[in-house]
């Protein structure tokens, strides 16, 4: 993927990107980041109706699938930031582009039409390390290498990059691929790796700096002893625990309700697979500007604050509501029952956004070894992969879907217990003591 460089933009844009605070020397890294993660996303969306409908799946059997994809996400977006360190970050995401394709393939060319379970539980299951790897490798660059100053906007366009392909535009790719196109399950597959492979092509050809193309460190044995203090801090220092579990509940309805909400789309209101994409769309695209509001208000009413009432308070009542709105206008006959449920979701995606001050928090915990407490903090993105759906395969049999989604809103409020006792870390905040204090308890 070395041949010869995307032609840059125009020099008239570099103002504006710096007024944007988007680092120009990365600009194709967004971009194909942004793809790369839009083909992610179809499949996020699509594959437990897919092999429940044609393959023979329970949803239970479906969410053990994912959940084991789920805990290689886990690993590798612990290790990403350290790998990126010890290898470059474009190493690490060549890597991370290099496992996505290769497992694909075998789970889709192989895999699934021989229906081996070991081989689709073992294709789909080692694919999981492949989109942290390319993802958080270019996070790891964009920290590397951006403007000091304007870090933090930098780091602020990788999550609308990234969020914009998964799941929004992912989920709005697959219904278009199935509800425009009429293409079936299995070829809206394809459609989501080629996506990829063009994702990650424009990202590792476009982008020529310099930096993120060898190792960041010089003294490996640093970053295993980061690796080692993220885990200690887990460990010993009992807010760094609430904030990773917080992060956990955060993010776990996004791949839980993937695996059971097709199916109560269908079966309980008697809508389609496409309306469910829709309705993910709509989630995660009103998320994405609520992630720099809620960062920009966290600073003035308080991070815990923020993250109590606006992300886990709000979304315990939407996630409820999820369920609860649209079956009681189905049952009642009325025609505007899913235009609701659309409103109710796009609550539901601005409570989501409640929980960005959390990153703020994990710093202040051990702001003397900020890349262990964001490993920490990534440790909890990375399990909710894998705890919303062994949630469901778990529980999906007794509780049903609405007992699932009753269960996901109970998580929400034992994570506003959580973020409330993780009041007192932001400094200075109505002369509150500093984190380096907080972090010695």
């Amino acid at each position: 993927m070395n041949s010869h460089p995307l032609p840059a933009p125009p020099s008239t844009s570099t103002s504006i990107l710096d007024k944007l605070g988007l680092p120009r020397p990365l600009l194709w890294g967004f971009v194909g980041l942004m793809i790369f993660m839009i083909g992610d996303g179809v499949e996020t969306n699509i594959l437990a109706p897919y092999l429940t409908g044609e393959h023979g799946f329970s949803i239970p059997l479906a969410g053990t699938l994912v959940t084991i994809y789920g805990v290689a996400v886990a690993i590798a977006a612990f290790l990403s930031a350290s790998l990126s360190d010890l290898w470059g970050p474009r190493k690490v995401m060549f890597i991370g582009a290099g496992i996505w394709v290769v497992f694909e393939l075998l789970f889709l060319g192989v895999a699934l039409h021989s229906s081996s379970m070991p081989l689709i539980f073992i294709a789909y299951g080692l694919r999981g390390f492949g989109y942290p790897f390319f993802a958080y490798g270019f996070l790891v660059w964009i920290s590397a290498t951006a403007n000091a100053k304007r870090l933090a906007v930098a780091i602020g366009w990788f999550y609308v990059a990234f969020s914009s392909g998964l799941p929004t535009l992912g989920a709005l790719t697959a219904s278009a691929s199935l509800e425009i196109f009429s293409l079936s399950y299995y070829q809206t597959l394809w459609v989501s790796l080629a996506l990829v492979v063009i994702g990650a092509a424009i990202a590792l050809i476009g982008v020529k700096e310099k930096t993120g193309r060898a190792a960041l460190v010089s003294n490996p044995e640093e970053v295993f002893k980061t690796m080692s203090f993220g885990l200690r801090l887990l460990a010993s220092n009992r807010k760094a625990l609430l904030v990773m579990l917080t992060r956990t509940i955060n993010s776990v309805p996004t791949y839980g309700m993937a695996v059971f909400f097709p199916a109560l789309f269908v079966d309980r209101f008697g809508w389609s697979v496409g309306q469910f994409l829709i309705l993910t769309t709509v989630i995660y695209a009103v998320n994405i500007p609520f992630n720099l509001f809620f960062g920009a208000l966290g600073d003035k009413l308080g991070w815990s604050k923020v993250v109590v009432w606006f992300g886990a308070v709000l979304c315990a009542i939407s996630m409820a509501a999820l369920y609860l709105v649209p079956a009681w206008a189905v049952d009642h006959g009325y025609s505007f029952a899913y235009a609701l449920t659309l409103v109710i979701g796009a609550v539901f995606g601005i409570g989501l956004a409640g929980f960005v001050p959390l990153s703020a928090i994990a710093v202040s915990l051990a702001p003397e070894h900020p890349g262990a407490a964001m490993a920490s903090y990534n440790l909890g993105i990375g399990a909710a992969v894998f705890a919303g759906p062994l949630l469901v395969a778990l529980l999906y049999n007794v509780l049903g879907a609405s007992g699932m989604v009753f269960l996901f809103a109970a998580l929400y409020l034992v994570a506003a217990i959580m973020s409330h006792a993780l009041r007192g870390t932001q400094p200075g905040f109505h002369g509150v003591q500093q984190p380096a204090t907080i972090a010695a308890h």
